[in-house]
């Protein structure tokens, strides 16, 4: 299966995606800091260290620049370079050669925007031809990528004029462009509640899944359309030690469609069929209604994955946050199956230090006593938690009888370097709840025997589950990615975090990690790909003496 992905982060999808024999043709992605950490572990380019050599001078890299107020030679300028500035194209350094010399298997960076422009002009013809017969690699197989979601999502400001809202009609525009066999949509389940613009309800879904079966409607272009099918799943699942649910489309042009259709068994074909009326309506230009597409839930119904070509998005066991991270607080404590298996299957041809990113943070004293107070919080009765976050929050100064009986049992931090303490007075533990007002909505424990809450970009949001001084902290940025699924050797690079106005524009490891598609969930996505991919070419491979089979993993 060889692939071109867009979106494409530190490389989580990718990750996965290579990890079933998945061979890039290209990757785009806008922000530097994370093209950083893609570029190093995925191509193998340490950034970083070429900045400070004078390799930079003697030929052109894989990653390369759409567009750069700074030159190749200037490298650390680039990484640190303000997306949001980037100059338009042709007022720039552009590292991109208009016969795509020196394109395939690269890292390009900028935006989606700025690329479709770029292929669209006719300058650049030769190096669009290239990329669409997949570098000489025949047609590509899949096109992938995560549109930025903080615009959909339920954790942010939901906006439906949002500029980020125009990336996956950008992404269907990409796909229209180059006419993969298939395309794979990943984003936040945000994405399928719908936004009331003048008093109607629109579901950005629903309408992304109308672009991509209007692919080549307008005049002269040769397209059939692609048929989409609606997934909502959890990448728990699929193994991740998170509680992750995502919304994923993957569309397949028609043609592969309609000879998939033939070769399926009965429940698969049943799949391809719940979207057929939809397909149909769409190009004979009638009106389609949201009960026109189904969106196939694997929560509610699992049914419909199990036994099919969807399978491996139910049939992993979820994985509890101490089987991902509790051997990095003690060289103790043994590696878990989950850890072995995800140094083993994802982290082939990387080149990275294990467990580097592993840096703890820094707390005060007050903080710590914070932290504590939330792994207490985890372990009692929501009620009890509740009334205890009302006085955090200053909205109560006193807690019920009930909440008091249960939390006078635990033990809290009181002094540095002292043991955990019990409270001896309601009045004193209420004195103390006051001291450590905090304004935090999200802020909680883990929970050791469960998969990690979905929200995780931001590091100050999740402390450490074990009870002990050394614990009262957040998440390094190594246990937040070993929860997400990347193997031990993956490297993140640029700095750990950001703040003030920097956060507009910049991505550090810690968001780096939360934005990315668990690797074990691109692994399971790229399995189903390359399934049906091996069917689609069996069924037109005259020398073929069987139809393929589903891939094992």
């Amino acid at each position: 299966m060889n692939y071109v992905e867009l979106f494409a982060g530190c490389g989580g999808l990718s990750l996965g995606l290579k990890s079933t024999g998945g061979k890039m043709l290209l990757a785009n992605e806008l922000s530097p800091m994370a093209s950083e950490t893609f570029s190093f572990n995925l191509l193998g380019e340490p950034l970083t260290t070429l900045a400070k050599s004078k390799i930079l001078s003697k030929g052109p890299i894989l990653t390369k620049w759409l567009s750069s107020k700074y030159e190749l030679q200037d490298m650390t300028s680039r990484l640190s370079e303000n997306p949001q500035e980037f100059p338009p194209l042709g007022k720039g350094v552009c590292d991109l050669r208009s016969d795509g010399r020196d394109l395939a298997g690269s890292m390009v960076v900028g935006s989606v925007v700025e690329l479709n422009r770029w292929l669209n002009d006719v300058k650049n013809k030769t190096a669009m031809e290239l990329l669409r017969n997949g570098f000489g690699e025949g047609n590509i197989d899949l096109v992938s990528g995560g549109p930025p979601c903080q615009s959909f999502s339920m954790a942010g400001m939901r906006q439906y004029t949002n500029a980020r809202n125009v990336l996956p009609w950008e992404f269907a525009k990409f796909v229209q462009l180059i006419q993969p066999k298939f395309a794979l949509l990943e984003n936040v389940t945000g994405i399928l509640r719908p936004f009331v613009v003048e008093g109607k309800k629109v579901y950005a879904w629903f309408e992304v899944a109308q672009a991509f079966a209007q692919i080549g409607m307008e005049p002269g272009n040769p397209s059939c359309g692609y048929v989409p099918i609606c997934l909502h799943v959890n990448a728990k699942f699929a193994g991740v030690a998170q509680n992750r649910p995502r919304f994923i489309m993957l569309s397949i042009r028609k043609d592969v469609y309609d000879t998939l259709r033939n070769e399926l068994p009965m429940r698969d074909r049943e799949i391809l069929n719940s979207s057929k009326a939809f397909f149909e309506k769409i190009r004979k230009r009638q009106p389609v209604e949201l009960k026109d597409l189904p969106l196939h839930d694997a929560d509610k119904n699992p049914s419909i994955f199990l036994g099919t070509f969807l399978k491996g998005l139910v049939n992993g066991r979820p994985t509890s946050v101490r089987e991902a991270i509790d051997d990095l607080r003690s060289d103790e404590v043994w590696e878990s199956a989950y850890v072995k298996s995800i140094n083993t299957i994802l982290s082939r041809g990387l080149a990275g230090e294990p467990k580097a990113n592993h840096d703890f943070r820094r707390h005060c004293i007050d903080v710590k006593r914070r932290f504590r107070i939330y792994q207490v919080l985890s372990k009692v009765r929501p009620e009890t938690a509740t009334a205890a976050f009302q006085i955090l929050k200053r909205k109560k100064t006193t807690l019920d009888d009930a909440a008091w009986g249960e939390l006078r049992a635990h033990a809290f931090y009181l002094k540095p370097d002292g043991a955990f303490t019990s409270f001896g007075t309601k009045a004193g533990l209420e004195d103390f709840l006051m001291d450590h007002e905090t304004g935090k909505h999200k802020q909680k424990a883990m929970v050791a025997s469960m998969p990690a809450p979905a929200a995780l970009s931001i590091p100050d949001d999740m402390c450490h589950y074990y009870e002990d001084q050394d614990c009262l902290r957040t998440l390094t940025v190594r246990e937040m990615a070993r929860i997400q699924s990347f193997p031990d050797k993956f490297t993140f690079c640029s700095k750990a975090t950001t703040g003030g106005k920097s956060r507009r524009f910049e991505v550090p490891q810690y968001t780096q990690v939360g934005n990315a598609v668990p690797p074990l969930l691109g692994r399971a996505l790229g399995l189903i790909v390359q399934d049906l991919l091996d069917r689609y070419h069996a069924a037109h491979d005259p020398m073929a003496t069987a139809k393929a089979v589903s891939v094992v993993d």
